[in-house]
């Protein structure tokens, strides 16, 4: 089931005896294994595109029992952020011996998963949001089944859904939001959507008669249930937010909102008075453009209800709101809005209040550190925000930001000499680079450095207009190979 690069055959040839299962894992040859995953998805690309289902079941099939699926299910869960947290079981697979075993693992006869461990994370609410970590096995089978299910949910998916897709990105969404509202003759009124707990709710019934996979796999990962404080918890509804899987399982679910809205408009208006109905959707977060406010609460709103109430869904009616487009709403972090008869998007109030709070609480966390050890700490949460928003109408806030960062650190850095002079601690820790002055900068010799570390400003970032990527475009179909390897290199 190896695939390994010509070195480790020949030496396999030479000696008669395999090499040693590190060095086997090591060699594999990775090229041809994404190879041999990649040519499989295009074919279940294309069978789903011809709506051959039967053929579409035998190519998962043929796919989640190939080696090079194994191979690459497992590289992913080793590879990814969560690599080194454990499942209820306690076990990781962090040597290339482990991994190779676990790729022989993975069969499909016999196979029971194990309950999630359950952990909480804050949300910007301030309330806990819950996560399910599965075992790594588990994980690893988990990536096996997304790669034989991605195919098919990108084929149907919404031509405006960017949350959790290949190629896709928040920016596309805006962009989106930006084309159906920017003209002077566009809708008026949006529609916020707020789907109340998505993941936890699904239907377990839609689902399993929905779902095109293996449907005893999927009824067992359903119904694991989770291990919260040393209790085991059954699961009745929901998918596991934190597997590998439920993004693509949510997306599915949410597949034909879209479509849905435009029959509840339906074909027969007045063509002087278009609907101009746009659905632009982030995962489980979607606005919905239209022409009138009673068309949207009389028609759309309703049609989302029963389109969500079919699967289990509903939404939450504190955060499900009707807005002029005059008044402005929030989305992705950014915040859509005409002034007169201008569309400016801009980093919204809360994603800008939320970063100086990062700030504050990373520059008290560091009252003792040294100033390198504090612009390394502050520079990629900076630099991180400022790239997210550089599509968008943010010079002004990149300037706010800048300001108000600087003033945070010359309070901190008067904080840690409250007997010095100002003019002392300027000379200290900020410094003149070219025409600008009171840059906080470190000395490199505290540093331990060959350069002087700088704090990264965020009004260094260029602002550049994203091209939204086009509603048909199919990562797993050849035929779009090249418009994606343009849009890579572009970005």
């Amino acid at each position: 089931m190896t695939v390994l690069a010509s070195g480790a055959r020949a030496s396999v040839a030479s000696t008669g005896a395999p090499p040693a299962s590190d060095a086997i894992w090591n060699q594999i040859n990775w090229d041809h294994v994404v190879d041999g995953v990649t040519r499989l998805q295009a074919r279940i690309a294309k069978a789903t595109q011809a709506g051959r289902w039967n053929k579409a079941r035998a190519l998962q099939h043929l796919l989640t029992r190939s080696g090079s699926g194994k191979l690459l299910a497992v590289k992913r869960v080793t590879e990814n952020a969560g690599k080194k947290t454990a499942g209820v079981d306690g076990r990781v697979w962090a040597t290339p011996m482990s991994k190779l075993k676990a790729a022989q693992s993975l069969v499909h006869r016999g196979y029971q998963p194990l309950p999630l461990r359950r952990v909480y994370i804050p949300k910007g609410s301030g309330k806990m949001r819950p996560l399910g970590i599965p075992t790594m096995h588990d994980r690893a089978m988990q990536a096996l089944w997304s790669m034989a299910l991605a195919p098919v949910a990108e084929t149907t998916a919404d031509p405006n859904s960017y949350g959790f897709r290949q190629g896709r990105s928040t920016a596309d969404a805006i962009e989106q939001c930006f084309c159906a509202l920017a003209k002077r003759t566009s809708a008026q009124w949006v529609l916020e959507g707020d789907i109340r707990g998505c993941f936890d709710n699904i239907s377990h019934d839609w689902l399993l008669e929905n779902i095109p996979m293996d449907v005893s796999v999927l009824r067992k990962w359903l119904r694991a249930g989770y291990v919260d404080k040393g209790s085991l918890f059954p699961t009745t509804a929901g998918t596991p937010q934190g597997g590998i899987i439920s993004p693509v399982l949510a997306n599915m679910v949410l597949d034909g909102l879209e479509a849905a809205v435009h029959r509840a408009i339906g074909p027969t208006r007045n063509a002087r008075q278009p609907a101009k109905v746009h659905v632009v959707r982030y995962a489980d977060d979607f606005v919905v453009t239209c022409a009138s406010k009673d068309m949207l609460e009389q028609h759309v709103m309703p049609a989302v209800e029963k389109f969500l109430g079919e699967r289990g869904l509903q939404l939450a009616p504190e955060k499900t709101r009707v807005t002029h487009i005059l008044m402005g709403f929030d989305f992705l972090g950014q915040n859509v809005r005409k002034y007169k008869a201008k569309l400016l998007i801009k980093p919204a109030r809360k994603s800008v209040a939320s970063l100086l709070t990062k700030v504050r609480d990373t520059l008290r966390k560091n009252k003792a550190a040294t100033q390198s050890q504090v612009i390394m700490t502050l520079n990629p949460i900076i630099r991180g925000w400022a790239m997210y928003h550089r599509h968008v109408v943010a010079k002004s806030t990149f300037a706010h930001i800048d300001h108000n960062v600087w003033a945070l650190l010359r309070r901190w850095a008067k904080r840690r000499h409250p007997k010095k002079s100002l003019h002392w601690v300027k000379a200290r820790y900020f410094h003149q680079h070219g025409v600008r002055d009171w840059i906080f900068a470190a000395d490199p010799r505290e540093a331990g450095l060959a350069y002087a570390p700088v704090l990264f400003r965020a009004m260094t970032i260029p602002i550049k207009r994203h091209t939204k990527i086009r509603g048909d475009a199919n990562p797993f179909d050849p035929r779009w190979a090249d418009y994606f390897n343009r849009r890579k290199y572009a970005c």
